[in-house]
């Protein structure tokens, strides 16, 4: 189990701008979030982390009471820089050990070249390579559990053939203009927890993508419910039985998207959610988080 709670919301730091993030994080955890989503490409993981030991200080919430997720970025998919970027996170959120480290992506960057590069590794480590490190990082105590985030079914598979410890949870994007159903379904048969983000299609809409809050369905629900359209965004996730990340740096928001525990969707209206996507027009660009500029990697994993 990877003991993701899908009833405690999730919330992380993708996105937001420097002195935010951290307000943000304390607010999440007095309303009750216990599942902090982090990742070193968010380039924040130190003021998170000072958020957290502030918290903490306080006594109010222990350490073992939160959720933490960090995430391997791309420079470091070579074996032996797979601790030295796990080693990395711990510090900038000042934490002995992670409930949860993900590899972010299946694409390996150079670590010689600029930060803004998207220059392939030329030494082009395996997934199973960067794998075998991090079940090490497992046996090092240095995280609880491991997994991946935006990969294929090809990519996990891959990573599955030679697992010593399986992923935990895959970490992909979600909401009803993309459900990623075919990804759900190979989830649950490889007893995978499917955690989803972006599930109200924003942070990072792009040009031309309509507001999944705005959609009739969505809100036609959400007056049915006495919920807002988020909420029921949100809900759909949870009674799909996947975990979710939901980003705020809005007190009321961050409160509003937690309060889902006292109503649930009927099988059908779950189905008419995941259904939205079928009306979509034809070339009807669904993923908001398309990594463009990673477009020309050997192991793009958002052909679709």
């Amino acid at each position: 189990s990877s003991g993701i709670n899908a009833e405690y919301g999730g919330t992380g730091g993708a996105k937001s701008d420097p002195g935010a993030v951290g307000a943000a994080i304390e607010q999440a955890l007095t309303a009750g979030y216990r599942h902090i989503d982090c990742a070193l490409i968010y380039r924040n993981e130190k003021e998170v982390g000072e958020a957290l030991r502030r918290v903490f200080d306080a006594g109010t919430i222990k350490r073992e009471e939160v959720f933490v997720t960090g995430k391997l970025t791309e420079t470091y998919h070579r074996p032996e820089r797979v601790s030295e970027g796990c080693v990395q996170t711990l510090a900038d959120l000042q934490l002995d050990y992670l409930d949860l480290y993900l590899i972010h992506s299946p694409m390996h960057l150079d670590p010689d070249s600029p930060r803004t590069d998207v220059t392939p590794d030329p030494l082009n480590p395996s997934l199973a390579e960067t794998w075998a490190a991090m079940e090490k990082l497992v046996e090092a105590g240095q995280c609880k559990n491991i997994g991946i985030s935006n990969f294929t079914i090809p990519q996990m598979d891959e990573v599955l053939r030679t697992a010593k410890i399986r992923p935990a949870c895959l970490q992909v994007e979600s909401h009803p203009h993309l459900p990623n159903l075919e990804l759900l379904e190979y989830c649950k048969r490889e007893d995978i927890t499917f955690v989803a983000y972006s599930p109200l299609t924003s942070p990072g809409r792009r040009p031309g993508q309509a507001s999944i809050l705005e959609n009739e369905l969505v809100r036609e629900i959400a007056e049915r419910h006495n919920a807002s359209p988020a909420q029921i965004l949100i809900r759909y996730q949870i009674d799909k039985g996947n975990g979710v990340i939901v980003k705020s740096v809005t007190p009321s928001r961050i409160t509003e998207n937690l309060a889902v525990t006292d109503f649930s969707l009927s099988p059908g209206e779950v189905s008419q959610l995941s259904a939205i996507s079928d009306s979509l027009p034809s070339g009807y660009e669904k993923r908001c988080c398309k990594w463009d500029r990673f477009h020309n990697h050997p192991r793009y994993p958002f052909e679709d």
